[in-house]
């Protein structure tokens, strides 16, 4: 397990840390190989029906570590793409939105440039009121490309992008909420996650995953094979054990146990 990135599982939770707070969590080429290590990790997990990401100390991650970088170890030298057609750099987003699980990222204090292209990968994002935002690439004479532009195009409207982008500025979580890149904001943005997280735990995980299966089509499928879409997911679900489980649990007032 990489000292970079703590992931504990209880009660089908996944509680994944970035735990590098001397650093703010920046991204070195241990920090990439962390989190992807902790996505793969979690890919065939049966028995996890939420993932928690959250950031230990001041941050949830203040992006590129710099001076890792200015030492030539960006950690963006293996071009090597994965399945879903990322590389590392990406797949450190990426795989957030790829795994079957949903994830909600817990964000507070800054989450810059790469750490902000991170937690664009989660599914629900909850951020403490005081947290301070940026697509902080071109600040330092990059372009973001750790696959944020093929998330936030479900995000954000296009001109207000673009103005993120090209301009690099600071922007605080209200307006993060406003344009959409924040789902909500609450005080203890981790305590709020994981609450959700139980309740997320506590719905038929077959029917949550292929209902994240065809979030993910969403913004890109043509209304045809998104209602073909719907109905195979319906056709896995439906009258089998865990959605008779919810039903009886419904009907009986009381939790339901379902198989994962």
């Amino acid at each position: 397990m990489s000292d970079r990135v703590i992931t504990t599982i209880a009660d089908g939770i996944a509680d994944v840390r970035l735990a590098r707070p001397d650093k703010m969590n920046a991204l070195d080429p241990a920090m990439f190989a962390g989190i992807g290590a902790a996505i793969d990790a979690l890919a065939d997990r049966t028995d996890v029906r939420c993932a928690v990401l959250s950031g230990d100390g001041r941050a949830f991650c203040a992006g590129l570590d710099m001076a890792s970088m200015a030492q030539g170890g960006s950690g963006l030298s293996g071009r090597d793409r994965n399945a879903q057609g990322a590389i590392l750099p990406q797949h450190v987003t990426w795989g957030w939105r790829n795994l079957p699980m949903p994830v909600i990222a817990a964000v507070h204090g800054v989450a810059f440039g790469g750490g902000f292209q991170i937690m664009s990968g989660a599914d629900i994002r909850i951020a403490a009121p005081g947290t301070r935002f940026a697509i902080r690439e071109v600040y330092w004479g990059l372009v973001p490309d750790m696959a944020g532009f093929p998330i936030w195009r479900g995000l954000v409207r296009d001109d207000v992008l673009r103005e993120l982008v090209f301009t690099a500025r600071e922007f605080d979580a209200d307006e993060a909420l406003r344009h959409g890149f924040v789902t909500r904001l609450a005080d203890d943005p981790r305590a709020a996650a994981l609450a959700m997280a139980r309740e997320i735990a506590g719905r038929n995980p077959h029917a949550i995953r292929g209902a994240k299966r065809l979030l993910n089509m969403a913004h890109d499928a043509d209304p045809a094979a998104m209602l073909a879409a719907e109905t195979r997911e319906q056709e896995q679900v439906i009258g089998k054990p865990n959605m008779m489980e919810a039903v009886a649990a419904n009907a009986g007032r009381r939790a339901p146990v379902f198989a994962d």
